[in-house]
Parts: C-alpha cells; structure tokens; sequence
C-alpha cells in the first residue's frame, strides 16, 4: 500500500460498489473507512478496497452479513502476525469450510448459468423456425 488515503468516489469508481452500498457495509461494520478527514469525509486506503472486493465477491454468492462479517474476521485474524500456530490452525480449518460452501455455490451458478444457456438456445432455434 501506498499510503495514500481515497474518499468514498473513487472508493465507488475502483470497486464498482455504489455509495450507497459501501455506506451500508460501514453502517453494519464490514468495512470501515480507515480515516475521516478534518472536514468529516470517510478517507480509504488500498486495504480497504481489497476488503469491499471480498465484500463484492461475497454477496453474489448470498453470504448472509453474519457470514461475511465471520469470513472477515477469519482472514484478518490470519494476517495477523500476532495469531499464535494453534489459533491459526483452527482459523485455516474455519477457512477452508468456506471454501468449501464457495465451490458448492459456484456449482449451483454454473448450473443455473448452464440451464439459462440452453433455454436461450432452445428459443434462439424458436425465433428461427418462425423467421423462416
């Protein structure tokens, strides 16, 4: 990281999130802004991005905020370099559990992605046999 401190705009530009949206995971404390400003205006470094695209990746998976909020603390006890071996070890358990829940809700998307890809076949082969 750099150092550099963004506020909320280009927070919302990097991440694709809109203001609205990174207010509300602030609001339920997922993802704070690092600073504030004198005048009041939330300032976010890179590490605060990285979180809101852990955030962005979550939701489309429907992780529950009590889900995210437990992953988030999973991996910022992980980064941790003050997390003892054996608290590390039943953190990268926890971890790989959600994992797990990832690769299986990834398989119900291509599922559902693969069955939305034929049907749209089926009435592409509709709209022909009509235009013909």
């Amino acid at each position: 990281m750099d150092g550099r401190h963004m506020q909320i705009g280009e927070v919302a530009d990097r991440t694709g999130l809109s203001l609205r949206t990174i207010r509300h995971y602030e609001d339920v404390g997922l993802a704070l802004p690092t600073a504030r400003s004198q005048g009041g205006f939330r300032l976010y470094t890179d590490d605060d991005v990285a979180r809101l695209l852990v955030i962005k990746r979550m939701k489309p998976l429907d992780f529950t905020l009590e889900e995210m909020r437990d992953l988030l603390e999973i991996i910022d006890e992980l980064q941790s370099p003050g997390t003892d071996e054996d608290t590390r070890a039943d953190l990268a358990k926890r971890l790989g559990v959600y994992r797990t829940l990832v690769e299986e809700r990834c398989a119900k998307i291509r599922a559902r992605l693969s069955d939305a890809e034929q049907f749209s076949a089926e009435l592409s082969a509709e709209l022909r046999k009509h235009r013909a």
